[in-house]
């Protein structure tokens, strides 16, 4: 008697705990259910709508962030870099390449827990499409890193994995449709002090 109920206990507890982990896995992970890909960039159109499935309910809950609908925007995250190395915030990079049209858009990098990272100086952490100097044929090309770059430079401090958030907001690519054939900007990583 003594065996058996040691047995289930021991069943139960594998059976919670792994589902446990696994639930953990899926929330953690920027790929899933309901995510898009565009080259290094990953965007869950369905998160702020009713149609958004329970592990991008849960991720909204436990981050505690505001998800925006799709007539508000769209938001990509991107863990690595466009040769598929994970992003160090002790590396420099360099966003470059076409956005996809929006009425405003932001960027600014976070850790893994998506807490927003310091700038380190008397300097806003994010830019902006207000503020970002464009090249001639309206690309952009964004320094990503500790020292201070001519033209745009989004200053990180920190050592460890690193997040960049690409927000677009009152645009067309958040409709169903139009995630279809868009273009992301690379990210690629220029020196690492790792």
């Amino acid at each position: 008697m003594l065996k058996q109920s040691i047995l289930i206990a021991l069943a139960l507890a594998i059976a919670v705990g792994g589902g446990a982990a696994s639930v953990g896995m899926v929330l953690n992970s920027q790929e899933g259910i309901g995510a898009v890909s565009v080259g290094p960039w990953t965007a869950f159109p369905d998160i702020g709508t009713p149609e958004a499935d329970p592990y991008s309910k849960a991720r909204v809950a436990r981050d505690g962030v505001l998800a925006l609908g799709r007539a508000e925007g769209l938001s990509f995250v991107a863990d690595r870099d466009s040769a598929g190395v994970t992003l160090k915030s002790e590396c420099n990079y360099r966003i470059e390449g076409s956005l996809p049209v929006a009425r405003f858009w932001t960027l600014y990098a976070t850790d893994r827990a998506h807490i927003a990272l310091k700038s380190g100086i008397r300097r806003d952490a994010t830019l902006h499409s207000l503020e970002v100097l464009r090249q001639p044929d309206n690309s952009i090309r964004v320094a990503v890193g500790t020292r201070p770059e001519p033209g745009n430079w989004l200053s990180v401090t920190g050592v460890g994995a690193m997040n960049l958030v690409l927000t677009f907001y009152d645009t067309p690519i958040a409709s169903s449709t139009g995630l279809s054939g868009i273009e992301m900007p690379r990210i690629v990583r220029v020196q690492c002090n790792a």
